[in-house]
């Protein structure tokens, strides 16, 4: 896959590789997954269903949480969000989230060295990945943060 949606057969090949079984339930969740970046659960479901037909929310549930265990794909919870997924894993980055409609943008890393970060501290603990959340608006809901601050003046 070069930079694009991978394949049925690189999705298979994905399954394989992690030692899972190749399955019409994992093909459509793992292809939704990379076709809907930061995908919630209920888009997922939608996603699956429209590709399979009926599928029950368990297995999508159950197809999710084996896909996160082998490291396929990754589970992101901001503050006071859903869960979301995605299949950009493996690499050092982060988020960026709208404080207004919910959007999540990935951020690279800066220094691209994991953990990211130095703590001041560690503990004592074996530190292999630092979770960033960067907080703001998002350029859709900018404009409309200007004007309700605009009103208020």
């Amino acid at each position: 896959m070069l930079g694009g949606m991978p394949t049925t057969t690189e999705l298979e090949q994905m399954l394989r590789d992690a030692d899972l079984r190749v399955t019409r339930p994992r093909l459509a969740v793992l292809s939704a997954v990379h076709r809907h970046p930061h995908a919630d659960t209920d888009s997922l479901i939608r996603a699956v269903r429209a590709q399979l037909g009926d599928v029950s929310h368990q297995a999508v549930y159950d197809v999710l949480r084996a896909l996160t265990a082998v490291g396929l794909v990754r589970r992101i919870q901001p503050a006071e969000s859903v869960a979301r997924y995605e299949s950009r894993v493996g690499d050092n980055h982060h988020h960026a989230v709208c404080r207004s409609c919910g959007a999540i943008a990935d951020v690279d890393c800066a220094v691209h060295a994991v953990p990211c970060l130095t703590p001041s501290d560690d503990h004592g603990f074996v530190l292999d990945e630092a979770e960033v959340i960067y907080w703001g608006l998002c350029p859709e809901c900018q404009p409309a943060q200007r004007m309700e601050m605009d009103r208020r003046v």
